[in-house]
């Protein structure tokens, strides 16, 4: 069972007309350490000869991993509301990540080394043979036309998609990178000589608060720049509330995207705790007909109320 040519054209609109979306197994090809932090894991095999690129720098995949490492690759199928398993197959732990490089049926995707994580564990012992499955990719960037300039903000996590999206747009537009790192030995180049970086070693990541958005409002931006920024949540709510309450950007002016949670389980039981009642209202301002950055600024304030 797939998805219907036609619900999968909706939900993929970037990818070549002539392929048809389906989830793909995957084999791990190779395996790279590419700095102390980072590990790189080709996947390929033979049902990833057709696998599409949207050819945007930060298109991204869910992962889908087998229960043991050495099983095969789990086998979903897409549907007009995502994916599902046949009768009787127990659904996969999966995560997103992004693509860092394509190339015919090979894919390239780091993962940041840390402890705890499905994730992480399956990079950290991840060898040629192992297989997971993906789906096809979807993308985030939208820089503007007419915007010349270009400000990549990135924690590791978001590293590899910025660094990305810089190799395939910093020819055409001016790009700066700001960039949040655990130490310098972290630091990673992407292949765009004319890229300009600003480095914030030792701070987010999970070690410390993070120091991007108050660097970004040391910095500043003009109205002329695109900006991206993605990073840990909390990092890049107080970024987008910058951009959009403090400079009155427009939307399409910047794109922001939470990578990942900080102490996620903590997060939890606090927005757990935070009562019925508040949880409804949360819950009732994202299934409202009001418009979207209207509904993020109310639950924004919420959140930052309750200290999450």
């Amino acid at each position: 069972m797939t998805m219907p040519l036609t619900s999968a054209r909706q939900a993929y609109p970037h990818l070549p007309e002539e392929y048809a979306p389906r989830i793909h197994r995957a084999e791990v090809v190779a395996v790279h350490r590419i700095g102390p932090g980072m590990i790189r894991v080709v996947l390929g095999g033979a049902d990833m000869d057709d696998y599409p690129t949207t050819g945007i720098g930060d298109e991204f995949v869910r992962l889908f991993f087998p229960e043991h490492p050495d099983y095969e690759a789990p086998s979903p199928f897409l549907t007009d509301r995502g994916w599902d398993y046949p009768p009787g197959a127990e659904p996969s732990p999966a995560r997103i990540y992004t693509i860092r490089g394509h190339r015919p049926g090979e894919v390239d995707i780091d993962f940041v080394e840390h402890e705890g994580g499905v994730a992480a564990a399956w990079a950290m012992q991840a060898r040629p043979g192992q297989q997971v499955a993906l789906n096809p990719p979807k993308a985030i960037y939208n820089r503007p036309e007419h915007m010349r300039r270009q400000l990549l903000i990135a924690d590791e996590p978001a590293l590899p998609a910025a660094l990305r999206i810089a190799e395939l747009t910093a020819a055409d537009v001016e790009t700066h990178l700001l960039l949040e790192v655990r130490g310098e030995k972290y630091r990673l180049f992407a292949d765009a000589p004319d890229a300009v970086y600003t480095w914030l070693c030792g701070t987010g990541n999970g070690r410390a608060p993070s120091e991007l958005a108050r660097m970004l409002r040391r910095r500043g931006v003009d109205e002329e720049t695109f900006v991206w920024v993605a990073a840990e949540t909390k990092a890049t709510r107080h970024i987008r509330t910058y951009l959009r309450q403090e400079l009155g950007r427009s939307n399409e002016s910047y794109t922001w995207r939470g990578y990942w949670t900080d102490k996620a389980e903590e997060w939890r039981a606090r927005y757990d705790a935070l009562g019925e009642n508040v949880r409804a209202r949360i819950q009732a301002l994202h299934a409202s007909d009001r418009n979207g950055d209207e509904v993020l600024d109310e639950v924004q304030k919420l959140y930052e109320a309750a200290g999450l």
